[in-house]
């Protein structure tokens, strides 16, 4: 298996361009899906960001998060999302329920504004050494366990509460919009 990870700051233009690419589609994607009035479309913008971030984290060589990114994120989340979606009939935006006035998107304007200031603050500030891993570090961790290992170890043995109650909570949401379905239906058969 050849890394694409290389000495700090002899990464290739092509790689470097396609980082950048990948990292503006996805930001590009994330604006759309906020500001586009139809569910449909927002869900469709999500997935086009799900899979951007999906070749990022294939960039960085966690070709698992990856693929899991695409399997799980952008293929099944986003299948029941549209699903609800249709289900619900939320294809068209009621004027009386979209609250995207100037106040809200002045508001939102300048919540954009506070994360972009905290995301340059953060990239100017030094990384304390107690939270920093050792050189070599996770090539030898994978070298030893693999790729898989590190992030299935934790998410069977310390998160598996929350993994299942995550589950339990999609199922109950599926479930709940099945019955809204049914009776937004059956008032419509009267």
């Amino acid at each position: 298996m050849q890394s694409t990870s290389m000495a700090h700051g002899t990464l290739p233009l092509l790689y470097t361009f396609h980082f950048y690419l990948f990292g503006l589609i996805a930001v590009v994607s994330a604006l759309l899906f906020v500001t586009r009035r139809s569910p449909v479309a927002a869900a469709l913008w999500l997935v086009n960001t799900m899979f951007s971030l999906a070749a990022l984290y294939v960039m960085l060589d966690a070709q698992f998060i990856g693929i899991i990114q695409v399997l799980v994120y952008a293929g099944a989340i986003m299948v029941v999302f549209l699903f609800v979606i249709m289900l619900l009939n939320l294809g068209r935006a009621e004027k009386t329920t979209d609250v995207r006035g100037l106040g809200w998107k002045l508001a939102g304007g300048a919540l954009a504004l506070v994360l972009i200031a905290q995301l340059f603050a953060l990239t100017r500030s030094k990384t304390a050494g107690a939270l920093t891993l050792p050189e070599g570090y996770a090539a030898q961790q994978v070298d030893q366990t693999g790729a898989i290992a590190p992030i299935a170890g934790p998410l069977f043995h310390e998160y598996l509460l929350a993994f299942e109650v995550t589950s339990i909570l999609l199922l109950a949401a599926i479930v709940g919009a099945v019955l809204l379905g049914k009776q937004r239906g059956g008032k419509h058969a009267r």
